[in-house]
């Protein structure tokens, strides 16, 4: 054995071992990195979903899925429209001030176009999905229309605002939308 060194073997170890190390460690790397992103199936449940709304007759519910909550989009019909007006002193929060809606969607109807209401299908207060009761006196003697949780007794008037003494805390929430059309609108998308 000899105990002279050759620096440029030595150099030439020295860098093909790097190189090995470099090209494994990417190797390594990659899947782990790759483990970040979300799978396909979890971008579709997040992806804006589109709803054709056409053919929805006045006084129908339409029940889609968007992030795996229902969303409602109910037309509603001109007299339910003035049934709003009539609720406004039973309701906890008639003026939306709590922010459970977009910006484009803080007003009277809590939409973008009084007919179509747009909500997340989840009572407020458990997560329970309340069921769609348009018709007069359907509830009690008082019942204007809107939709009602039978697992507590929360009630929300036909633009998903909450009333005064139930056991919800805040009015039903608006989810992103915008229309693309008049017939189609895209749920998970802000109003421009």
């Amino acid at each position: 054995m000899t105990d002279k060194i050759n620096p440029s073997r030595r150099k030439f170890l020295t860098q093909a071992t790097t190189v090995i190390g470099g090209v494994g460690a990417g190797f390594a790397v990659v899947p782990f990195l790759g483990s970040w992103m979300p799978s396909k199936r979890a971008e579709a449940l997040g992806a804006p979903v589109e709803v054709n709304i056409a053919k929805l007759e006045a006084g129908a519910q339409l029940t889609v899925a968007w992030r795996g909550k229902p969303i409602w989009i109910v037309r509603r019909t001109p007299k339910a429209l003035e049934t709003l007006a009539k609720t406004e002193d039973l309701l906890r929060d008639p003026n939306s001030e709590d922010n459970m809606q977009p910006l484009y969607a803080k007003n009277k109807y809590r939409s973008i176009k009084p007919d179509f209401l747009i909500l997340v299908g989840l009572c407020t207060h458990l997560g329970c999905v309340p069921s769609y009761r348009p018709e007069l006196g359907a509830i009690d003697a008082n019942w204007l229309g809107g939709f009602y949780c039978p697992c507590h007794g929360s009630k929300y008037d036909l633009a998903g605002r909450v009333y005064k003494g139930v056991p919800a805390p805040t009015n039903m929430e608006v989810p992103p939308h915008r229309y693309l059309d008049d017939g189609t609108i895209l749920v998970g998308e802000h109003q421009e």
